[in-house]
């Protein structure tokens, strides 16, 4: 109003009184900023630069760049922000013209398209249509788009985007039909008043003209649909688990084999793998029955392409030379054979397995539901067919041979491949030589006999701490005629009763048996009488 006012006066002569001076009332004259901040980033102004003052120059034409979020809806945020993820979608049709073709003048082509509200970009797809022979898809890529000439500088709205509306886009024009119920409910809010769909769209001749060929079309061989996906859909990854059990008793040689039965509900195939026990002898093998449909009479094998899909009456001519045949729409050389399905595996039941009778004695729990759900059988009992697990055999362990440490001939018996005894290491730390502890208790022996030769020999039995062994030792005596040295190596040594020896066995006046030999011990050194006095008072 403002502008109109001052163009007005403009036209009047310029007379005194005529005249009023623009800058009365005025109190901004600063000179207005070449960049502003756009989502964080310094944009150059260029013709949207304001006049002095921050007002609008005479000459200046005021353009709309992005949507315009309405005052006091939602909260105070920028339209990228705003309008995040939110998407117009518009139903569209243009009309292509189609040059020196006898079955069309012209094309219609429908189209999607998209208005992303963050930016104000636009995209157009086309939707795939069988056989046209052009290229579709997306025909013009995500951007903002600018409007027809004169009006070049300007780019398109959300306010050209209705239904009805006619829009040019780089000199095409999409005739917008329709639009999704996002967009249908957005425009009413924002207060655009939608149409309803236009429901008179042109028809494509080309395509109109095509359809007529294919309806009128005979084929040469009729098709015949085997729709197996929905049942693959539905029952994909829904298996039924029997256990079972072949009782080949009867042949030579034969035993009671457990199985477990795989039923695929996808496809209706069977597949039968053997449970091979552990030391049975039997080689594992992956399967007893790779995964098929399962007959239920066994006649004969039948040779290849004896079982088909389609049957043929009679063929003309050679088939390599244009031959023609003509398909048995009744099937009335068809091989038809039964299988068994999940209708024909209960518990109880016994299943033809190419020649192996089989019989169910047992589900699991998907397999008892399946049936409750589809049949409402409840589930039956379950028939034992586990063997009586075999007597369990005693380990007798031979008795040591002297031959080496009693610890490692017992490890021979326990493994198949010997494994090194253990030592306990805390202990071997513990009481093992530490500066003056040297953790021997070392005592003073005789043989228990009343041999006159043998009663003058004197032994030193060592008993070491860190590992509970022994080593008796006979000192060298001159003109006795007996080779003084090793008389037991160093080893653990056991008592009658079969348990190691200890430190508490070892004390003077005991009479210990080593190895079937006798001793009385008769004395002890000072470390090992200090030690048990020691022990004695702890």
């Amino acid at each position: 109003n403002e502008y109109k006012s001052y163009l007005s006066i403009m036209s009047l002569p310029l007379l005194p009184g005529n005249s009023v001076n623009p800058n009365l009332g005025v109190e901004k004259f600063h000179l207005p900023q070449s960049f502003v901040f756009r989502n964080g980033l310094p944009v150059y102004l260029g013709e949207e630069k304001c006049g002095v003052g921050g007002t609008f120059r005479p000459d200046q034409k005021i353009v709309k760049r992005s949507t315009v979020k309405p005052n006091g809806q939602g909260p105070p945020a920028p339209s990228w922000l705003a309008y995040d993820k939110q998407v117009l979608r518009f139903f569209a049709y243009f009309q292509e013209t189609v040059h020196e073709r006898r079955e069309e003048k012209y094309r219609i082509r429908r189209v999607s398209i998209f208005y992303y509200l963050e930016d104000d970009s636009i995209q157009v797809n086309e939707s795939q249509q069988m056989n046209s022979g052009i290229p579709q898809g997306t025909i013009i890529r995500r951007h903002t788009i600018p409007k027809p000439p004169p009006h070049d500088d300007e780019c398109y709205d959300v306010e050209a985007f209705n239904v009805g509306n006619t829009i040019d886009l780089y000199g095409r024009a999409f005739y917008i039909t329709d639009c999704d119920a996002f967009t249908r409910n957005w425009l009413t809010k924002s207060g655009v008043k939608v149409p309803p769909p236009i429901e008179s769209e042109p028809s494509d001749p080309y395509f109109t003209y095509r359809q007529k060929e294919i309806d009128c079309m005979q084929p040469l061989r009729p098709y015949e649909r085997f729709d197996t996906l929905k049942q693959f859909l539905d029952h994909d990854r829904q298996v039924l688990r029997f256990y079972c059990l072949w009782d080949n008793t009867n042949e030579m040689f034969g035993d009671p084999r457990e199985l477990i039965l795989h039923y695929f509900l996808a496809d209706d195939t069977i597949e039968i793998r053997e449970v091979i026990r552990a030391n049975s002898g039997r080689d594992a093998a992956p399967k007893f029955l790779g995964r098929s449909k399962l007959p239920k009479t066994v006649e004969k094998l039948n040779k290849p392409g004896e079982i088909t899909q389609r049957t043929v009456l009679n063929v003309f001519g050679s088939m390599a030379n244009d031959g023609r045949y003509i398909l048995d729409a009744l099937k009335t050389g068809a091989v038809h054979k039964d299988f068994y399905t999940d209708a024909d595996l209960q518990i109880g039941a016994k299943i033809n397995v190419w020649g192996r009778e089989v019989t169910l004695c047992d589900m699991d729990e998907f397999t008892a539901h399946h049936y409750k759900t589809k049949f409402n059988l409840d589930r039956a009992k379950a028939i034992d067919y586990h063997a009586p697990p075999p007597a369990k055999k005693e380990f007798d362990i031979p008795p040591y041979n002297g031959w080496g440490s009693e610890e490692d001939s017992r490890a021979n018996c326990l493994r198949l491949i010997a494994v090194p005894p253990k030592r306990d290491f805390n202990k071997f730390m513990k009481k093992d030589r530490q500066g003056l502890e040297s953790h021997i208790l070392r005592y003073l022996a005789r043989l228990d006999t009343f041999k006159p030769i043998d009663m003058e020999r004197n032994f030193i039995i060592s008993f070491f701490m860190s590992d509970d062994t022994v080593s008796v030792f006979e000192p060298e005596k001159r003109n006795s005629g007996i080779t003084g040295g090793k008389y037991i190596e160093r080893c653990k040594l056991t008592k009658e009763d079969g348990s190691y020896f200890t430190a508490e066995d070892f004390y003077v006046g005991a009479t210990i048996s080593l190895r079937k030999h006798k001793f009385v011990i008769i004395d002890a050194d000072q470390y090992a009488l200090n030690y048990a006095e020691k022990e004695k008072g702890n």
